[in-house]
């Protein structure tokens, strides 16, 4: 009895379908500490992509990424608070904090209230002190390693710091990681399971030992990346963490919240067939999948927010999959990668890359490609090289793939005025 009684509760909750507006947006990235700052920075075409700086990192052939050099955990923690926590899951709360204060959300219910985060890496800064620390000093650990690497210690802060007490979990899928994430943290709200989400990722990745690990893989260009262009030789680490408020459009609109746009559709696939060479078949089908999720058709997208890290394999890849998506409409679309400017921050692209769709949709302005040089006939798109465009943007596709093959492709559409 037990058993139908839950049953029956999943599928009349499953069947209060509701559309999902974003409400709140907190972004902390090479390109500003803010929101603002970041779709800022986009709109003028400018990167936040430079000299690394730091210590341990002399010696690399990579030489190049978009940090944060201006963060400081003390504007933000307390410094017991911060010294347990990894960069990571800082940058996790933080932009979660501007997110919440943006949406002005406060539940009557927090046990109706979910936090899903996505990470690729977790506390690579962490394990990256502590193993320098156990091969090269002292030979010991800090007790606190665990709780600080851990993937989900970002959502775990944030929830404890908010005293929400609905669903908090992590979603780890490499560089689709925040896509999945506020995939189902947004079908999670359509679907009437809780009221409210607050859904991200977010990323620490400049570290010796691990930028040692992304070297040997000889994917990333030593000077900055350069998506689409012929002459590109690979990916432009980032940092940082993006995050998007969640609700139901009727909701927000009857406690007078800002809507930045709405959460239409959703779409998820695995190629199945290797580790680090996509295939255009399984992009393609996560972004029909999505579309079907929205009801839409593709010749009503007008942009797409590419997954675009610059590597050789993938952009042609990517190129093929949006026509096999859009056929004679690709030609139509505006497309640009925004890596190009914030770097690939792995885990938490998918929900960077999410916040400038809803920004561009908002403002009405398509993000350049930046370092863009000369045409590539396997990259035969409008890559909005030359630099911000503005045009009627209604519908924005975001595009998300992971090592391992696997997609998560996210669809936002304007509300009008």
């Amino acid at each position: 009895m037990r058993e139908e009684l839950l049953y029956l509760a999943l599928v009349t909750g499953l069947n209060q379908v509701q559309r999902v507006a974003v409400t709140g947006v907190g972004v902390l990235s090479a390109l500003g500490p803010t929101r603002r700052e970041f779709w800022q920075a986009l709109a003028e075409g400018r990167d936040g992509i430079r000299k690394l700086v730091g210590p341990r990192l002399e010696g690399l052939r990579i030489q190049t990424g978009a940090q944060l050099l201006d963060y400081r955990a003390s504007d933000h923690f307390e410094q017991r608070r911060g010294d347990m926590l990894d960069p990571f899951a800082q940058y996790f709360v933080v932009a979660g904090r501007e997110a919440v204060e943006d949406a002005g959300l406060k539940p009557d219910r927090p046990d109706r209230v979910a936090i899903v985060s996505g990470s690729a890496g977790g506390g690579q800064v962490t394990l990256d002190e502590q193993y320098h620390r156990l091969y090269g000093e002292t030979r010991k650990v800090l007790p606190a390693t665990i709780p600080r690497f851990m993937t989900n210690a970002g959502a775990s802060a944030l929830s404890q710091e908010l005293g929400w007490t609905g669903p908090s979990f992590t979603l780890s899928t490499a560089c689709s990681s925040s896509a999945h994430a506020l995939g189902h943290a947004f079908w999670m709200v359509r679907h009437g399971l809780i009221d409210a989400a607050l859904a991200g990722g977010s990323e620490a990745p400049f570290c010796n030992g691990y930028l040692r690990a992304w070297e040997s893989i000889r994917a990333m260009d030593p000077v900055r990346c350069r998506p689409f262009s012929k002459d590109r030789q690979g990916l432009t680490l980032g940092e940082g963490a993006g995050a998007l408020l969640l609700e139901p459009l009727t909701r927000a609109r009857e406690r007078g919240a800002r809507v930045y746009g709405e959460v239409v559709g959703f779409g998820m696939s695995s190629d199945a067939h290797d580790l680090t060479r996509p295939l255009p078949e399984g992009a393609a089908s996560a972004m029909q999948a999505a579309l079907l999720d929205a009801a839409m058709r593709p010749d009503e997208v007008d942009y797409v927010n590419a997954h675009g890290t610059g590597t050789m394999a993938n952009d042609a890849t990517e190129t093929r999959a949006i026509r096999l998506v859009f056929g004679p409409h690709a030609d139509r679309l505006l497309v640009s990668s925004t890596k190009s400017a914030h770097g690939h921050a792995l885990g938490a692209a998918g929900a960077l890359e999410a916040a400038a769709s809803l920004f561009a949709l908002q403002e009405g302005l398509a993000p350049a490609t930046l370092g863009y040089n000369e045409p590539d006939p396997e990259c035969d798109l409008d890559y909005v090289h030359e630099g911000p465009r503005k045009a009627d943007l209604r519908v924005a596709l975001s595009n998300s793939f992971a090592f391992g093959g696997l997609n998560a492709v996210l669809v936002f559409r304007r509300i009008p005025d």
